[in-house]
């Protein structure tokens, strides 16, 4: 089964750095902090959710946007973030519509599926030639950036998108409980419970 700090390291290790906001994980549950009250407009919440769609569309199984994930996305910054990691979160929100003005001469949400597929593969790559050539921290990789006392990089800001896409999706009902297998806790214990290769990873 498939626990929070589980799931926290791998999208670590799929986005090539450590989890932003791992307060997500520890902290006791307080009311979240509404996506208006954070200063997110509805264009910035379809901004998210299309970009969170791209990256996990939806199939035979629901997508990001079935989710709502750019509200979720947009609540975890607000809540999770320090305030310079807020600021690459946001200015990112500015820039990736900015490439997509140079690249594409329209704003990303008005790109077709290939079009988004093509420019969030293109910053998917910068996001990991800038996170190693900054020494951005990485998931017990033994990556310089990662030794006590070293100063650290934040991030690319299309990883912290990337990251609170995977989190916010696989931690809502839709990504939980039609993706990933799910049994409610506490469960019964079975440690000889049957796996086969190709098996979904469980969510609880």
């Amino acid at each position: 089964m498939m626990d929070r700090r589980e799931l926290l390291k791998m999208i670590g290790m799929a986005t090539g750095a450590a989890f932003v906001g791992n307060a997500i994980a520890w902290t006791s549950v307080a009311e979240a902090t509404s996506p208006k009250a954070a200063g997110f407009s509805k264009e910035d919440l379809m901004l998210l959710n299309e970009v969170a769609e791209t990256i996990i569309p939806r199939t035979d199984t629901p997508g990001a946007r079935d989710a709502d994930v750019g509200r979720i996305m947009a609540v975890l910054v607000a809540d999770c973030y320090l305030p310079e990691e807020q600021q690459v979160f946001r200015q990112g929100m500015v820039k990736i519509n900015n490439t997509s003005e140079s690249v594409f001469g329209k704003p990303f949400l008005l790109l077709n599926n290939t079009e988004r597929q093509d420019l969030l593969a293109d910053l998917n790559q910068q996001a990991y030639s800038y996170n190693r050539e900054n020494r951005v921290a990485f998931w017990e990789l033994g990556n310089p950036g990662s030794k006590p006392g070293q100063e650290v990089s934040l991030p690319h800001y299309f990883t912290l998108f990337k990251q609170l896409s995977l989190f916010g999706f696989f931690t809502s009902k839709a990504g939980a409980t039609q993706v990933l297998r799910y049994v409610a806790v506490p469960g019964r214990y079975d440690g000889e419970y049957p796996y086969k290769k190709g098996d979904r990873a469980w969510a609880t």
